[in-house]
């Protein structure tokens, strides 16, 4: 039984190795790279929180033990169509960004893609080393972009619209200041791989990562518990928890709450 389950294994992944080298040969890298990053996207953004936020409507009770705040702080459906025409319009934007990006790519560098799209799987080793990297790279890029927006100057006119939602869901991940979303949503994710040189298919996996991250700590669920936890406690409080890992909160000791004043 194993001896078979093992060459089931290796067929399967003979036949999607078969499917990418043909995609990589019969589509230009620039199709791959945003049609690729567009379906992940919808995949493990869109989808996933169409789940959360369908939860009251097929496990009502299930959803409210285990909501981390209580029902009357929840957002009303004209706030969740709101959150999603704001969401729909920075992922627009940031689509457009791409766009522009590959067309400047493909004009002005002998690499026409973002990230290396070949016709061969990059090794595991090469798949972990790189995502490594890019979450610390990651941390350290949200977490000072994440602190300036809450300085008084910038709160009001920018980062303000994020905490909108004291009582966060997953939608409200990219429920931003346009300027923020490309600053914080965008870069810190697209940006690592870049400069590391990454295989495409690693910057989708961690890509598929950070969007799943990023949905489930703004769900307002205890799944995952300390990062939905952590997060939701930053949206309620405003001063402490401002990375997406805990590593820089712990070294500047903002993982713990501190007597300020809430910037209104």
């Amino acid at each position: 039984m194993d001896i078979f389950a093992s060459e089931k294994t290796a067929e399967i992944i003979d036949r999607v190795q078969r499917a990418w080298r043909q995609t990589t040969e019969s589509c230009s890298p620039q199709t791959i790279e945003f049609v690729g990053t567009l379906i992940v996207q919808i995949l493990f953004f869109w989808v996933l929180c169409s789940i959360y936020l369908s939860l009251d409507a097929w496990a009502p009770s299930f959803s409210h033990r285990h909501k981390l705040q209580p029902i009357p702080r929840q957002p009303s459906k004209r706030d969740i169509l709101q959150c999603a025409r704001v969401v729909a319009r920075n992922q627009i934007m940031s689509a457009a960004f791409h766009i522009g990006q590959l067309y400047i790519a493909s004009h002005t560098r002998l690499n026409p893609s973002s990230y290396r799209v070949e016709s061969s799987f990059p090794p595991f080793s090469e798949i972990a080393v790189d995502l490594t990297g890019c979450l610390l790279m990651r941390e350290i890029m949200f977490y000072y972009v994440h602190r300036i927006f809450h300085n008084p100057k910038l709160y009001g006119p920018i980062h303000k619209q994020h905490h909108r939602f004291t009582a966060p869901i997953a939608l409200a991940a990219q429920y931003a200041h346009p300027f923020e979303h490309l600053v914080a949503n965008v870069l810190p994710i697209s940006l690592p791989p870049q400069l590391l040189g990454s295989h495409i298919l690693t910057f989708w996996i961690f890509l598929a990562y950070e969007l799943f991250e990023t949905a489930t700590v703004h769900s307002g669920y205890d799944f995952f518990y300390s990062l939905a936890r952590t997060h939701d406690l930053h949206h309620e409080k405003f001063n402490l928890n401002y990375g997406t890992i805990g590593l820089l909160d712990w070294f500047h000791g903002t993982d713990r709450l501190k007597a300020k004043k809430r910037v209104d």
